[in-house]
């Protein structure tokens, strides 16, 4: 199998010749590892819509934090200024003294979909599928397409007394969100992606940060359009949906509206063999290996047991190796007793193998 085919074997619940594997689900370079993509024969490539420039004021906030701060996704924080969102000021959400649907009316969202941000987009991801290799791809958003963007634009204590309080303007600014996400998705099923990115931290480790309930009515029927939308364009389309903690509660839904794989899967926060148990047939999983405290202070070798154990318990079909979190702190030597463990994976499901 070449990468391409790995990656739609392993999501749609097939069984690859070995589990393909990520480390992350955008592309992340690695201090110590040149060219880590290549270097690691990972599987999946991104591409993305470009963001705006000159943000000279925002990134300078960035560089002058400590090197110990997790900043996440660079790509994305460069958005957030074209939403008039300022962290770096110390400034609350853009929509944050908003009181009426005039008042969300007023509020100019970004221009996400012009051709520049997009060009190119298709060629790309030729190339890449020119190379045997899986493309995965996202719409921009700040944070998150509906439940983050909609509480950095409000502020979060406002939202949430949005959508219990004040529901007529939650689901107005829904609205405007999902259109956006709506045309973005069209033109990444268009462009030929394998597999479309989506995410919201809708969870935290305990549970939900909203009730199942809150979610099923605010947010459930939304993305299911933009899922909807995404396959009229390209019914083979593998939909993946990202949140942090223990979303388990509403793993069912996701099924049902068509998700076909989950991330990270958390193994301190979410049970993946219960899930793979329930819906091993319909649900692939994107992530699962280690703990935070794996990847910041673990060793090579316990990295290396941690992927041999995921891999045992949770495949070969239906999963792709990807570290559970972030591994901005994990040292170099780690990452790479990552990789090379998939590949042993791989050796030991081979004909033959002992």
């Amino acid at each position: 199998m070449n990468f391409r085919e790995r990656v739609r074997a392993a999501l749609t619940c097939r069984r690859p010749d070995r589990p393909p594997k990520a480390l992350a689900f955008w592309d992340e370079e690695v201090k110590g590892i040149p060219n880590t993509s290549e270097q690691l024969r990972l599987d999946v490539r991104f591409v993305k819509f470009e963001p705006l420039p000159a943000q000279d004021d925002f990134l300078a906030y960035v560089r002058r934090l400590p090197a110990d701060v997790h900043v996440g996704n660079l790509h994305q924080l460069h958005t957030y200024h074209e939403w008039d969102y300022h962290p770096e000021r110390g400034s609350r959400g853009p929509l944050s003294a908003a009181t009426s649907l005039g008042d969300f009316a007023g509020f100019i969202l970004p221009d996400l979909l012009a051709p520049e941000r997009h060009a190119g987009l298709a060629q790309r991801v030729a190339a890449y599928h020119a190379q045997g290799l899986a493309v995965a791809g996202g719409p921009p958003h700040l944070g998150g397409e509906l439940f983050e963007t909609a509480y950095r634009l409000r502020g979060f204590e406002m939202f949430m007394e949005d959508l219990r309080l004040r529901p007529h303007l939650a689901h107005y600014l829904l609205d405007q969100l999902a259109a956006l996400v709506m045309h973005s998705v069209l033109i990444l099923a268009r462009a030929g992606v394998d597999v479309l990115l989506l995410d919201d931290d809708v969870a935290m480790a305990s549970g939900m940060i909203i009730g199942p309930a809150t979610w099923r009515e605010f947010f459930k029927p939304r993305l299911a359009e933009i899922i909807r939308a995404a396959r009229s364009a390209a019914p083979d389309l593998i939909v993946f949906y990202h949140s942090d903690g223990d979303f388990s509660s509403i793993v069912p839904d996701l099924v049902e509206i068509g998700v076909n794989t989950i991330n990270p899967v958390q193994p301190d926060c979410m049970d993946a063999q219960a899930i793979k148990r329930a819906f091993g047939e319909h649900l692939s999983l994107w992530g699962a290996v280690g703990t935070a405290a794996l990847w910041t202070w673990g060793t090579p070798d316990e990295v290396r047991a941690e992927v041999h154990l995921r891999g045992r318990a949770l495949g070969p079909g239906g999963l792709l190796l990807c570290p559970a979190y972030d591994i901005d702190f994990a040292p170099s030597a780690s990452v790479l007793a990552f990789a090379d463990a998939v590949e042993e994976l791989g050796n030991s499901h081979s004909p033959g193998a002992a």
